[in-house]
């Protein structure tokens, strides 16, 4: 006896976080309704291009014959619209776990700051942050998803929600395979009932979708695997248009490369340079990649292990004939094929990147700004392409204005005579690394020195070692070699003889005790009395303070203290001296001295003592 059609609803709760997402995604939120469209046909894509990955594995699926398209169907006078697929379908756990799951943890927490600050969120937010089927909600108070899983023992299912915090499941009798998704349009977009609306947001956004969209009979999308034509048959706005779709994005790429190889391994790729970083570049691009196609049937859309690490923000198709079609993702990633073709990619981009530098600075200059604190981080894990990247690493430098970027090359060609070595100096940012009084001298006698202010320059610099036979140096560190001869000559001749200067040094030492590591005369300050420098086994201060960030355990190192003997404060403390070398005002002026190089280089840990010092020599000062 045939079981009855009619079977009891099941209801179930959103999660908090859903809720709160779909109150401000329908009422405050998002200034582009037609999202919910390219958001639809999407997920109606993703669903067949699935199912025919069963279908050439020779799997068992229900309605093994059915078209592979999407259908949409309009009511203009009844406000309805209706979108189907003969994809996978879903089971009654995916409707209840997966329908529109938040991708991004931090969606919520986001969004609620842009609405905070009153701000309307610039593009498509909806794309960025994996929200998808529950941008149907802007345009309609109910949904009704029927669906039926590919798997030949599966049962049909209707879920049904106004996306107020609940909604049902009951069983149904559904025959056909696939998806189909229906609702009543509010009338503020009953527009989206109308032929001419959705067909023009479906070439906006869903133009290059691998199968046909028909609204009813109608195709009106055009398919196109653009990457298999040549390259003077491809059009500018057809690149831009494409990249807007296998990218999710709403804004041109930067720029793009095509490729057509045929040798020892064959492969066509069209890839694309995005035009914007993503809010967190290291985090944000995890789930994204190349999407991979074999002979052009869709395998998957995060092949990772076509890119390095550092270059997973280019986008874009790989198509191949030498992977079989039914290739596993684990298998993908011990493939001999695909390490082929991601050793011929990388090269690649990376001369794409090179000509850019030497022949389009503007894009260059876009680029590094957008991506180059991924780029950077190459150096240490492409060992066949560090020299390269090596290259093409930019950075603020003391010969040019904020914000304009050098070269390692640049530098050298503005290296003085007799200097050995490319300097540089990091620090939280430009204002607060000039302020450095290590930087003196080398202002003073005009050597370029390269600001390090990006954070991960910290752990990429030191390990580059040498550029062209020269050695990077932190100008923060007690080894630098500078010039005896220009020291010599800029020194007054009130300048402090050896026997005052050592005696001083003495009182100095004394009075820091294992404060310090050593205390030196300095070559290198020219207006500031005294400066902190790091020995030579000791870490540059910036990577100090980003591995305190990250709560990575650091063995403090005593660091240097060196003073400037031709400073008016050093000659009156040695006056002090002369007269009593136990008097508490030079002593307390030496612990001054050392805090305020301490406060200078952010590592000043009781500033209530500092302040309550500095009163007390005001005090006596102004007697």
């Amino acid at each position: 006896m045939a079981k009855s059609s009619i079977k009891s609803k099941k209801t179930y709760k959103f999660k908090a976080e859903l809720t709160q997402l779909l109150h401000m995604i329908v009422h405050s939120l998002y200034t582009h309704p037609e999202v919910f469209l390219r958001e639809l046909i999407s997920n109606a894509s993703d669903a067949l291009n699935k199912v025919r990955f069963l279908q050439l594995t020779d799997q068992e699926i229900t309605d093994p014959d059915a078209d592979l398209k999407i259908s949409i169907n309009l009511d203009t006078k009844k406000q309805l619209f209706s979108i189907e697929d003969s994809g996978i379908g879903m089971t009654e756990e995916d409707l209840i776990k997966s329908i529109g799951t938040v991708a991004n943890s931090g969606t919520l927490k986001f969004l609620e700051e842009i609405q905070k600050k009153g701000k309307v969120p610039e593009g498509d937010l909806i794309g960025q942050f994996g929200v998808g089927f529950y941008s149907v909600f802007m345009v309609t108070d109910e949904v009704v998803i029927e669906t039926r899983h590919a798997d030949p023992g599966s049962k049909g299912y209707r879920w049904t929600s106004n996306g107020q915090g609940s909604f049902t499941i009951e069983e149904i009798d559904r025959k056909k395979r696939g998806t189909s998704i229906s609702f009543r349009l509010k009338d503020e977009h009953k527009d989206f009932s109308e032929d001419y609306r959705v067909k023009s947001t479906i070439q906006k956004y869903s133009n290059f979708v691998g199968f046909p969209i028909e609204i009813g009979k109608e195709k009106a999308n055009t398919v196109d695997a653009l990457w298999r034509r040549s390259k003077d048959e491809l059009k500018e706005d057809e690149l831009i248009e494409f990249y807007k779709f296998v990218a999710n994005d709403f804004e041109a790429p930067l720029g793009h490369l095509h490729l057509s190889l045929e040798g020892a391994v064959n492969f066509k790729a069209l890839l694309f340079v995005p035009p914007k970083a993503p809010m967190n570049l290291f985090y944000d691009l995890e789930d994204k990649g190349l999407h991979l196609y074999s002979n052009r049937i869709f395998i998957q859309d995060d092949a990772k292990e076509l890119l390095p690490e550092y270059l997973k923000f280019i986008r874009g198709v790989v198509d191949t004939e030498d992977l079989p079609l039914n290739i596993s993702r684990e298998v993908t990633q011990h493939s001999p094929v695909m390490a082929k073709i991601k050793t011929i990619l990388t090269t690649r981009i990376l001369n794409m990147l090179e000509d850019w530098s030497k022949n389009d600075l503007g894009k260059f200059e876009k680029f590094y700004n957008n991506f180059g604190m991924l780029f950077k981080t190459g150096v240490n894990s492409d060992f066949g392409n560090r020299d390269k990247i090596i290259k093409l690493l930019r950075f603020e430098s003391t010969a040019k204005p904020k914000g304009e970027l050098v070269s390692l090359d640049d530098y050298i060609t503005r290296m003085k005579k007799k200097q050995k070595e490319i300097y540089y100096l990091s620090g939280e940012d430009r204002d607060i690394v000039e302020r450095n009084p290590n930087l003196e001298y080398f202002r003073k006698n005009d050597i370029e020195v390269l600001l390090l202010t990006d954070p991960v320059d910290v752990f990429v610099i030191p390990s580059i070692n040498e550029y062209d036979k020269k050695p990077l140096k932190s100008i923060d560190k007690a080894d630098i070699t500078l010039d005896d001869e220009k020291d010599k000559d800029s020194k007054d001749d009130d300048s402090l003889n050896e026997t005052m200067i050592n005696s001083l040094i003495s009182v100095f030492k004394e009075t820091l005790g294992d404060k310090v590591a050593d205390v030196t005369v300095s070559k290198r300050l020219v207006n500031s009395p005294v400066t902190l420098v790091v020995g030579k086994e000791g870490l540059d201060p910036q990577m100090e303070r980003m591995m305190k960030i990250m709560n990575q355990e650091v063995t403090p190192r005593k660091k240097i203290l060196e003073i400037n003997s031709g400073h008016h404060l050093i000659k009156n403390l040695s006056r002090l001296n002369i007269g009593d070398s136990k008097d508490p005002l030079l002593r307390k002026s030496i612990l001054q001295l050392y805090e305020s190089a301490m406060l200078i280089d952010g590592n000043l840990t009781n500033p209530t003592e500092f302040v309550q010092r500095l009163n007390e020599i005001m005090e006596e000062a102004t007697k």
